[in-house]
């Protein structure tokens, strides 16, 4: 090197280094990258495209101001969460100047629009050309505004608006068709509107929906809930479909959602998967609305009642529109016929990489099997609700797509337990990233799964002769030549044992076992449980998912009524249990499907925070970096909010960075996490529908004390 001086990455062209820096993604690894040198700062300044900010509203004085080239800005988890971003205390156009000073190339912003008069006063001075707009509320519409103010702001001020995004404001449908209609320069500039919106009751009707495509006839990306309900008026049905393939032509992406689909509720997996009512849908209309759209790439029809013999119109939406990728059914019925080798229905659209369906009543193994051979590029597979699918099945599927297949979620079959499910999966075992399994257990507990696991191994390879012992007792003994296995059912962590007195080769092992002993889930990042209230987490890593090395991010949804249900006999759910996951960092833990008594429970029966204590016990075993807590609700009163056992569990976690509570806590709860050494990100969000309107004295959101307290401590990194 010309005169003994070292080359560095700072000595590369800063071209260069605005194409690296543009391809790291990570926060906490861009802050890294600006702290090394000035230039390194500048560059990743520059390349910084998307923000989201946090923090208290009052405090704009410590907004930065070095993040210039941000075009994407979500200032919606500003905290007093859910209140209004403007505070009497505070000159709104000082606030809003300010804004615009820090970020004047913002052309995407997400907010929290409690009232109108945020959305002026934000669209009118900093931003008036801004392209994609997000709009986030949880509570109700102020009873003083007039219908559609709450929009009337984006499409007068925003002629250019391309996309404009309802799926987490709460509102009244009818509210907003006219606004569209008063508004047709800003209407056709539109190509993304999302309308999912799960306050919905009732959903869009269907000349709602009309008179939304007819004023936005440039659609690209069309999402709306709706009703598919013969019985009320105003359901969608073959004309409204054929009216938005007749309006919308260039549409490559389309979600028609049931409103009842919103609840996310588990179904009962002995449904036979028909409904009571027949969907106003025929094959006909379908056959002329999939070739009225030829440029779809992704459709979503989540109808939640019958389609019938849909079969002739999936064969005509693999040749009406090619570039099809997505496709989501529910409640279609004969989608795949599977009558002799020939290919039929589903199966025929081969250009799928992500297939979902629920609620399909005549799809069993052979079907799945069509769809294997004929969708052979699925990366993610989803299936909900189909009760004549099995192991044998499932487990074809994945053997014949284990080239692609990533992404596989299994919910509600009759005959898929966890244990089922994760067999059905070792084909893919260690390809697989991202996982959805029930845990229904079927009577599995912890002393059962060693033996059975050894004992499958042990027929599946004709190795009889070579064991000693009882194989369905407590010990056995394997002898393979120079190894010899010893295993005890009794062991929990430590599966078997083996003395070995030179090299041999496993493979016969490796390829010949379950899965479950000799093999892990190398690839598997992203793991979703569902679970009952009364049943516990502990059996998970029994049923085979005890070697997970990279799983990063957990999520547990706890759904089931408490009230009425005996004290548990355990002391914890079974949280410490995850601890056998090294990396995991990150947790969605959601109990707001859980219902029981908030303040007062009848004799022989116990409250929430009870219920609460036995939940989180454990969870300071774990090395969680990032958590969002969704309490146990009591429905009668509307209330979620966080009990004195809880906050005292949640403290435990030392390693937390990031801790999000989606419901209210007491403001003396809250002085617990600051025990929490390295925590520097907390938010409490009433992300439910409705969000409460009062606050009481004791039991607040807005927690000023804590935040100050919280912003004083130093942080090591």
């Amino acid at each position: 090197m010309a005169g003994n001086k070292e080359t560095t990455m700072s000595h590369l062209p800063e071209e260069i280094l605005t194409n690296v820096f543009a391809t790291v993604s990570d926060t906490r690894t861009r802050n890294s990258i600006s702290l090394v040198c000035q230039n390194f700062l500048r560059v990743e300044r520059k390349t910084r495209v998307s923000i989201t900010l946090r923090g208290n509203a009052r405090d704009m004085h410590l907004l930065p101001t070095s993040f210039r080239h941000v075009t994407d800005l979500d200032i919606s988890n500003l905290s007093p969460w859910g209140h209004a971003l403007f505070s009497s205390s505070i000159d709104p156009h000082l606030t809003a100047l300010r804004l615009r000073e820090a970020f004047p190339r913002v052309t995407s912003l997400a907010l929290y629009s409690r009232s109108p008069i945020t959305l002026h006063l934000l669209l009118l001075t900093p931003w008036p050309h801004l392209l994609r707009v997000k709009l986030v509320r949880w509570h109700q519409r102020l009873p003083e505004s007039p219908p559609g103010s709450d929009f009337a702001a984006v499409f007068e001020h925003c002629q250019s608006l391309s996309s404009f995004d309802l799926s987490s404001f709460y509102h009244w449908p009818e509210d907003l068709p006219p606004v569209i209609k008063a508004n047709p320069v800003t209407a056709a500039s539109l190509r993304q509107v999302n309308l999912l919106t799960t306050s919905l009751t009732e959903g869009f009707k269907s000349h709602e929906i009309t008179q939304i495509t007819e004023s936005c006839p440039n659609l690209q990306h069309l999402l709306l809930a709706c009703s598919f309900d013969p019985r009320y008026l105003g359901h969608v049905g073959d004309e409204t479909l054929l009216s938005i393939a007749s309006n919308c032509p260039n549409l490559s992406v389309l979600h028609l959602a049931h409103t009842t689909s919103f609840s996310n509720q588990r179904g009962d997996p002995n449904d036979d998967g028909f409904t009571n009512e027949d969907a106003s849908v025929t094959t006909a209309t379908l056959v002329e609305v999939f070739s009225g759209l030829p440029l779809l790439e992704e459709l979503v029809l989540d109808v939640c009642k019958n389609v019938r013999e849909s079969s002739l119109a999936l064969e005509v939406l693999n040749l009406k529109c090619p570039k099809l990728k997505v496709l989501k059914l529910r409640h279609f019925h004969g989608i795949c016929l599977a009558i002799g080798s020939q290919l039929d229905g589903v199966a025929l659209c081969q250009g799928l990489q992500t297939l979902s369906i629920s609620n399909c009543a005549d799809l069993n193994d052979m079907g799945l099997i069509e769809i294997a051979r004929g969708c052979s590029r699925l990366r993610k597979f989803q299936v909900q609700g189909c009760k004549h699918i099995t192991e044998q099945g499932l487990r074809t599927l994945t053997c014949l797509l284990r080239r692609t297949l990533i992404d596989v979620k299994i919910s509600c079959c009759l005959n898929l337990d966890t244990a089922a499910s994760l067999r059905a999966l070792e084909p893919i075992m260690d390809r697989i990233e991202r996982l959805h399994v029930d845990c229904v257990w079927n009577g599995l507990k912890e002393s059962d799964s060693l033996g059975q696991s050894f004992v499958n191994f042990v027929e599946r390879n004709g190795l009889d002769e070579l064991c000693s012992g009882d194989l369905n007792g407590d010990k056995f003994v394997a002898d393979f030549g120079s190894e010899k296995w010893e295993g005890s059912s009794q062991k929990k962590r430590q599966r078997y044992s083996y003395s070995s007195s030179s090299e041999v080769d496993h493979s016969v092992l490796q390829s010949g076992g379950t899965g479950y002993m000799c093999s892990s889930w190398e690839r598997l990042q992203y793991l979703s449980l569902w679970i009952g209230v009364d049943d516990l987490l502990t059996p998970l890593p029994m049923a085979g998912l005890e070697d997970c090395p990279n799983l990063e991010e957990i999520s547990i949804r706890v759904e089931g009524d408490c009230r009425g249900k005996p004290k548990p006999s355990e002391s914890e759910f079974g949280l410490s249990i995850l601890a056998c996951y090294p990396n995991l960092t990150k947790m969605h833990l959601d109990f707001g499907d859980t219902r029981g008594y908030a303040l007062t429970a009848p004799s022989g029966q116990i409250d929430l925070s009870l219920w609460e204590r036995f939940f989180l016990n454990g969870i300071g075993t774990l090395s969680l970096e990032q958590l969002d807590y969704w309490p146990p609700q009591d429905e009668d009163v509307n209330h979620r909010s966080l009990s004195l056992p809880a906050a005292g569990l949640l403290q435990e976690c030392y390693t937390l960075r990031k801790l999000f509570i989606h419901g209210r806590a007491h403001e003396h709860f809250m002085n617990f996490f600051l025990k929490i050494p390295n925590l520097r990100d907390v938010q409490l969000r009433e992300d439910y529908y409705p969000a409460s309107d009062s606050d009481m004295s004791t039991e607040i959101r807005v927690c000023s004390r804590f935040e100050d307290a919280l912003n004083r401590r130093p942080i090591s990194d």
